[in-house]
């Protein structure tokens, strides 16, 4: 692998070949990640600008708007190209007043794998990830059962986990093949954070996943990096003639291999941007100057 590709489901027979960067589609929703975009048209451009520089990971859920980002996707997309790869979630759902809603039981977990599939047009969905928030209803290994279920039914290609502790690491891989874990993690946010809004796992899990040739998913990376005090890669950046933006881009690249950032954007411009902080060199000065 190196800092252009990446192998999902490395250790299974039916491998994909994913481009570095991906892209998160979350941010074409409306606001609160609701509803249709402002500018539909430019959202479906974007997502066809993105496939012409050679994106072939695109994240995605059923619940981001809800249903919206599926359907810009088929929209915009389908047919798919033959490397295409589209990377849903299930775990979660929005209720009528815009709240997030833990929807992880077997019957539900199934339930959207099937929204998914057909909000996107799909016979098998070729990644799937599960996540389920501590403390909401059901047993994790029956919700988890129902998806290798799901998968040995030909309807999800390859399983991995969203918002995943290292506890439900560990009994996921005990299940089954795991072919990724997308977490929130940036140059600023490497572990879990008690304060943090969210409360997702961060790096805690990332030698796990190198050690089980897991891809690293990070999502939020650009969120949580731009603050204005972040001075040490504003020095990094400047002396490279790049954004900040960029730079915490190629610091996820260097920092493992297993890594494959999907930084969102509603710009043509900013996604060009993000595309090409894969060809950013850091080098070892940099990256111990960074920490």
């Amino acid at each position: 692998m190196s800092n252009k590709e990446i192998i999902i489901g490395a250790n299974t027979s039916q491998p994909l070949h994913a481009r570095k960067p991906g892209y998160g589609t979350m941010r074409l929703t409306g606001d609160d990640f609701w509803g249709e975009p402002k500018d539909r048209d430019g959202a479906i451009a974007l997502l066809r600008r993105a496939m012409e520089l050679g994106v072939n990971f695109f994240d995605t859920a059923d619940f981001y708007g809800p249903g919206v980002t599926n359907r810009l996707l088929a929209e915009a997309l389908y047919p798919y190209p033959a490397d295409l790869i589209i990377a849903t979630k299930v775990g979660g759902t929005r209720g009528a007043d815009k709240s997030w809603l833990p929807f992880a039981q077997p019957h539900e977990v199934r339930k959207s794998v099937e929204n998914n599939l057909k909000e996107l047009k799909l016979e098998q969905l070729p990644l799937v990830h599960f996540g389920k928030a501590p403390g909401s209803p059901g047993d994790y290994e029956e919700a988890f059962a129902e998806m290798l279920a799901l998968q040995q039914e030909g309807k999800v290609l390859h399983i991995g986990l969203s918002n995943a502790s290292t506890e439900q690491f560990s009994k996921a891989i005990n299940m089954g093949k795991i072919a990724s874990v997308e977490n929130m993690y940036s140059y600023t946010q490497r572990v879990t954070d008690p304060d943090s809004a969210y409360g997702f796992q961060g790096g805690e899990l990332l030698p796990l996943c190198e050690e089980h040739q897991v891809v690293f998913i990070p999502f939020f990376s650009l969120q949580t990096s731009l603050p204005a005090d972040q001075q040490k890669m504003k020095t990094v950046a400047d002396a490279k003639g790049i954004t900040v933006a960029q730079l915490n881009i190629a610091w996820l690249l260097h920092r493992s291999s297993w890594m494959l950032p999907i930084p969102g954007t509603t710009s043509i411009n900013h996604l060009q941007e993000n595309i090409q902080a894969a060809n950013i060199s850091l080098t070892p000065d940099d990256i111990t100057f960074l920490g």
